[in-house]
């Protein structure tokens, strides 16, 4: 009796085998390849993680009303601050699960294969991912990020220690991408050129240098005599630009994309007000005529309208943003040569470098107004005038109000150094809901308090209260 069941057992096993191995062969698709390739996964990360930055959800919808570069014409809730926890997911869920679960595969394969080229770029556009989001939310999963088969529920590393991550990792980028080394497919930010991704790399290492500067000083300064002990170069011209051109429909710009279907938004009259203040060139470049002949021409909508406020002033007598960023192949921009000069200016004004802060300064107007096509007289005639002159007794207004026109349109960005410079000084409407205040974070999504629950928790026992008004680890005042 003994040896019957132990048969059975026996043919019961071999045939469950056998219908393991028969369902193996079904889920196999025979017109796929059963290796991940590093070209493929690299091109749908850049394009993945530019959409999440330049598209409606955190750009639009969201950090571009923050820093009061557009304003909303219809349904303004947003403009007024009036979000749930499912209104910030978007950013959370690409980058993690799409962005850096795909660079983690791009790593594991540069690794396998021998080409530390993959690796390097890898590493370096997932560190921008993880600011994306740090600066975004505050204390996010870092550590044991995208290792989903040891972490279900990650824990939340402390901003401080995120920033310190990404240093590090982005270290190791600049030490491991060599120019001469293996070439590598799928680049569709530099094409290949491996010397242009160690300048962002190391310009991404200066943004972030700065970003802990006002809490961790000396860190900054480690940061920076590594950069230059190194021998390293940051994004040096316009043609460095860390950007991914889009083409036509169906891979056309976000911003295209949304105004194809809807006419949600306008450029806000704030940034309107200093651009004709200062006889700025970018004016046309930055907004549209308005549809109905106005005085003005052009005419920014006021931040934080009510439906009705913002229906009476009209579609047609308010500007959309520029031709230039409703274009299918207009770039999202990721970091610009003018944001590095200014950042290579705040450096000098620190006493971080011996460099010459107001040139630097300058430069970075140049660079910006070259960016955007600007002829060279009025180049020549804009940075002549007293008002954008450099103030070195007050850095942080002629760079933040700088920097703000010239990161105009890349939404996560402006806001990130909007809170860390207080400049410009902005207002919020009447209208809004946060008491006076402008939203400095992303609130959690609700999924993470449903399905991370614990770890969530232990986040916002450190942090603070999961609110759009509790103040980040780098955002002093």
């Amino acid at each position: 009796m003994k040896n019957n069941i132990i048969y059975t057992f026996i043919l019961l096993s071999l045939f469950s085998a056998s219908c393991r191995k028969e369902l193996d062969d079904v889920n196999i698709n025979p017109n796929a390849t059963e290796n991940a390739q590093p070209d493929y996964l690299l091109t749908a990360a850049i394009k993945n993680t530019a959409d999440a930055y330049w598209g409606t959800t955190n750009n639009m919808n969201s950090s571009l009303l923050f820093v009061q570069q557009w304003a909303k014409v219809q349904y303004t809730e947003e403009d007024r601050f009036i979000y749930s926890n499912s209104s910030f997911t978007s950013l959370w869920s690409t980058l993690y699960a799409t962005s850096i679960t795909g660079l983690n595969k791009v790593i594991e394969i540069g690794n396998t294969t021998n080409n530390p080229n993959y690796r390097g770029v890898a590493l370096t556009l997932r560190s921008w991912s993880f600011l994306l989001l740090t600066d975004a939310y505050g204390d996010v999963p870092y550590s044991q990020a995208g290792k989903i088969n040891e972490f279900i529920t990650p824990a939340y590393d402390k901003q401080k220690d995120v920033y310190y991550g990404i240093l590090e990792d982005l270290k190791t980028a600049n030490n491991i991408l060599n120019p001469a080394g293996s070439a590598i497919g799928g680049d569709i930010v530099y094409n290949g050129d491996i010397t242009k991704w160690k300048k962002f790399a190391n310009s991404l290492r200066l943004r972030i240098a700065l970003r802990i500067a006002d809490r961790e000083p000396a860190k900054a300064q480690q940061v920076l005599d590594e950069i230059k002990s190194e021998g390293s170069s940051y994004i040096s011209a316009n043609a460095d630009i860390a950007q991914l051109i889009y083409q036509v429909s169906p891979q056309q710009n976000p911003v295209s994309a949304q105004f194809d279907t809807r006419d949600d938004y306008r450029i806000s009259k704030i940034i309107v007000d200093k651009l004709f203040s200062l006889n700025d060139p970018r004016l046309p470049v930055y907004a549209s005529k308005t549809q109905t002949a106005t005085p003005e021409e052009y005419v920014g909508l006021p931040n934080g309208l009510t439906n009705s406020e913002a229906s009476n002033l009209g579609f047609a007598r308010t500007s959309r943003p520029g031709a230039y960023f409703l274009t299918p192949q207009s770039p999202a921009v990721i970091f610009s040569y003018a944001e590095l000069l200014f950042d290579r200016a705040e450096a000098a004004a620190r006493g971080f470098t011996t460099e010459n802060a107001a040139d630097l300064y300058n430069q970075g107007i140049v660079a910006s107004l070259k960016q955007f096509g600007i002829a060279d007289a009025l180049v020549a005639n804009y940075t002549a005038q007293a008002a954008v002159q450099y103030d070195g007794a007050n850095y942080k207004k002629s760079i933040g109000e700088q920097k703000w026109l010239a990161l105009f349109g890349q939404g996560l960005e402006a806001w990130a150094e909007r809170r860390r410079l207080d400049y410009p000084e902005l207002t919020a409407s009447v209208n809004t809901v946060l008491n006076g205040q402008i939203p400095v974070r992303f609130i959690y999504p609700g999924t993470e308090q449903s399905l991370n629950g614990q770890q969530y928790r232990n986040a916002v026992a450190s942090q603070g209260t999961d609110l759009l008004t509790t103040r980040l680890w780098f955002d002093v005042k």
